[in-house]
């Protein structure tokens, strides 16, 4: 693991993507610690939820290889959340929508969340977790300083559609760019016919992690009556069209690329 000028910073392979950890506190023992225990976290959940490992819970689950009971706490835990997502976005959140049982619109989300807790409990209070994109930032960049992290353009490499800024703020990105049609419609089963990109902000990655996979499946004008209608939470979208739409608070900075 790398030490910063001042904080730590430690990149990590596992789930299918790199996770990153920036932490602006004072890397005392209990914070590297934590960061140890933050990565062997990570690397437990793959080994449970993942559904390209035939040996993980969730695929022996979704084989009825083993039941529920067996398998551990988390799991339970893990769909219970996807039926609460399930619900809150009428069925277009769904952790069957290839018809077999495959919570990963959720997990990466939550694990980030998690992990970022982990090093909150030790301490590390100012703290960007990135899960493959997807963000949990914790306190400030530098004292009065809020972080601000770009949303890179689908169709422009090396452009940012915005910059968002903000303290204690999780950030999601759901569509097309990075892995293709891999987001389904829970209708169909088929691949979601959604916008270019969904952004979704809020405090907890679990949910907005969730709810831009929902967004991005029930299309740009649902998403846009979704959000208005959810408290809490922001929206950006670029739609197939190159429209760009945010919603009456999303914390963009002025001045960014429209």
């Amino acid at each position: 693991m790398n030490q910063a000028t001042e904080g730590l910073r430690h990149a990590e392979h596992v789930m299918g993507t790199v996770f990153s950890f920036d932490i602006r506190d004072r890397p005392t023992r209990d914070i590297r610690d934590a960061l140890a225990e933050a990565v062997t976290w990570l690397h437990h959940v793959d080994a449970v939820f993942s559904p390209y490992r035939p040996d993980s819970d969730i695929s022996r689950l979704a084989r009825g290889d083993t039941g529920l009971s067996d398998c551990p706490p988390e799991v339970a835990d893990v769909l219970a959340l996807c039926d609460d997502a399930t619900a809150v976005t009428d069925g277009w959140f769904s952790h069957h929508a290839s018809g077999r049982l495959d919570p990963c619109g959720l997990v990466k989300g939550w694990a980030t969340e998690r992990a970022s807790h982990i090093l909150y409990d030790a301490g590390a209070h100012n703290t960007c977790v990135n899960g493959g994109g997807d963000l949990q930032l914790r306190g400030e960049a530098s004292p009065g300083t809020p972080w601000r992290v770009g949303i890179a353009h689908p169709w422009h490499p090396g452009r940012l559609l915005r910059v968002v800024s903000g303290r204690d703020l999780a950030v999601a990105t759901s569509g097309t760019a990075e892995r293709g049609h891999h987001i389904l419609d829970p209708g169909t089963g088929l691949p979601a016919a959604g916008p270019a990109s969904v952004t979704v902000t809020g405090r907890h990655l679990t949910q907005v992690d969730a709810y831009a996979t929902a967004l991005f499946a029930m299309g740009a004008e649902a998403a846009r009556s979704w959000t208005e209608d959810h408290d809490g939470y922001e929206t950006l979208l670029l739609t197939s069209a190159g429209d760009v739409w945010q919603s009456g608070h999303f914390p963009a900075v002025p001045g960014t690329p429209s």
